[in-house]
């Protein structure tokens, strides 16, 4: 039996893909694409790079992570991300929903340890496309200038092949690996991703009535941790940004 696609094309209050600037954008950004397998992947380079990683601030709000908000902020976590890219795929006609899973990270900057207490990222976003007849996972929320300070191999994405998180870093040490899978949604499991984050990360205030950690965004710069803790490492320091 065939899958309905339909609600895997529709907007919703954070999958805006109907929205003039989600639309203007999903067209610009796969110009020159002629089948839906190309249009995903350069979708899947443009929110990857375009938008830069930063997983301080994260709301989980409808207002927080609706799509046209992270493209005019042009940074965001890994959920927004995953929004993002999947309302620029909706916007094409290309089915795209919602994945998550429970990973854990081995590396991250000594403050982001600090602030977490747990290697464990809990409702890690990507997106599942359905390409040639079948679901294919694209995880767009490492931007390359990233990948180049973390020492990571940047994570590609063909169309064909899942592309999730690897395993290893550029110098073969662990980075990261999925210890759950919470399944694939046609719109964000906000209450459970809500629920979740305060039970686990009650020390930032997260999950609870409006989604928003304690700090605010301003008290904390990764870019700038990235780069002090690089300096470090290319000074000899170096201690690797590993948890």
């Amino acid at each position: 039996m065939c899958e309905n696609m339909d609600e895997y094309l529709q907007p919703t209050p954070t999958v805006q893909c109907r929205h003039p600037e989600i639309v203007a954008y999903a067209e610009q950004r796969s110009r020159g694409a002629s089948s839906d397998v190309e249009k995903a992947v350069k979708l899947y380079y443009a929110v990857r790079d375009d938008i830069r990683y930063d997983p301080y601030g994260a709301v989980v709000t409808v207002e927080g992570l609706k799509a046209t908000r992270t493209l005019a902020l042009g940074v965001g976590w890994c959920v927004p991300k995953a929004i993002l890219l999947a309302a620029c795929c909706r916007a094409l006609g290309v089915p795209a929903r919602l994945g998550y899973a429970d990973v854990r990270n081995h590396l991250a900057t000594a403050r982001m340890r600090e602030r977490m207490r747990t290697e464990i990222y809990y409702w890690h976003g990507y997106t599942s496309i359905h390409l040639e007849g079948k679901w294919v996972k694209a995880t767009p929320a490492f931007n390359l200038s990233m990948c180049e300070k973390f020492g990571l191999l940047p994570l590609e994405f063909d169309g064909r092949e899942d592309s999730i998180f690897q395993a290893f870093d550029a110098e073969g040490e662990r980075h990261m690996e999925y210890v759950r899978d919470r399944g694939e949604h046609a719109d964000v499991p906000i209450a459970s991703i809500q629920k979740t984050f305060a039970e686990v990360y009650a020390h930032l205030e997260m999950g609870g009535a409006n989604g928003a950690p304690a700090e605010s965004r301003q008290d904390f710069d990764f870019e700038a941790e990235l780069e002090e803790e690089a300096r470090s490492r290319a000074a000899g320091g170096s201690q690797r940004l590993r948890g």
